[in-house]
């Protein structure tokens, strides 16, 4: 079950950034990870007060939340300045890597033999679909803006799983809340505009209220298995913008991007096996 959650959990973060990432192609991007975020504050502060729970792990809740609001405004700024099939595979090597080393040093998480190949298949399906194909030694557009956004998810998702199971929905406000106002000082530093038209505010919104609901599938799949595993298989999700971008963009992977994706494939198979 655990597995299931945290591949409904990847399905949903690919699908918000892809949606995002939209936007920013003609709106800043921290601008549109702002308004992402406040769509789903909206939602997750009434759930909370409605599921109840004991509202322990507030400060993990908090911290989870600085990370995601680095790594939203960060990645959807890097969309807005290169190909999405590059950037998001990209962000999301400090996402699992960090994650993955931490619950092995800090934690003392042990794998089965199967589980551990299907980590390291996925730790390479990562890389190989962040991989542009080109000759040239200059990073591609948008590089360190998608490098800092992958140590921020990686925080999301350290902090998110060290919340307690009876919690409730607390938490996940919390970070909600948080991550609105680390976007909006970035805003105000980087003297971006707060405001954009309706529509797309409200679509950016939407998109948020999934990316909430994605953090809380993550968190659930934390409480039944492995915080690496769980990790590992959320932080799947670049390959869901990767094969939108290529459908409705018309971007192209190369074969070692291809070859990213179908190792993403296996490493599914091997962890869910182990």
């Amino acid at each position: 079950m655990g597995e299931l959650l945290a591949l409904t959990s990847a399905l949903c973060f690919g699908v918000t950034h892809f949606a995002n990432g939209l936007l920013s192609r003609a709106r800043p991007g921290m601008t549109v990870s702002f308004h992402a975020q406040l769509g789903g504050t909206a939602v997750a502060v009434p759930a909370a007060f409605l599921a109840g729970g004991t509202g322990g792990g507030l400060g993990y809740g908090l911290l989870s939340g600085i990370g995601t609001g680095v790594g939203v405004a960060f990645l959807y700024r890097a969309i807005g300045r290169g190909a999405m099939s590059v950037v998001v595979p990209i962000s999301d090597l400090g996402a699992v890597a960090i994650p993955v080393l931490a619950g092995v040093v800090l934690l003392g998480e042990r794998f089965s033999l199967i589980a551990g190949a299907g980590v390291v298949c996925a730790l390479a399906a990562v890389w190989l679909v962040s991989r542009t194909g080109r000759a040239e030694r200059k990073p591609p557009p948008g590089f360190v803006d998608a490098v800092i956004a992958g140590i921020g998810f990686a925080v999301q998702f350290l902090a998110m799983a060290r919340v307690p199971a009876d919690a409730g929905l607390w938490p996940i406000a919390a970070s909600r809340v948080s991550s609105v106002v680390v976007i909006a000082v970035l805003l105000l530093g980087t003297r971006q505009p707060l405001r954009i038209p309706p529509r797309p505010a409200v679509s950016a919104g939407a998109a948020g209220v999934l990316g909430s609901i994605a953090l809380l599938l993550y968190w659930y799949a934390t409480q039944q298995q492995l915080v690496s595993m769980a990790t590992v298989l959320s932080a799947l999700y670049p390959a869901i913008p990767v094969v939108l971008a290529m459908l409705f963009l018309g971007e192209r992977v190369n074969r070692t991007q291809t070859a990213g994706l179908l190792g993403a494939v296996a490493a599914i198979v091997l962890i869910t096996l182990g």
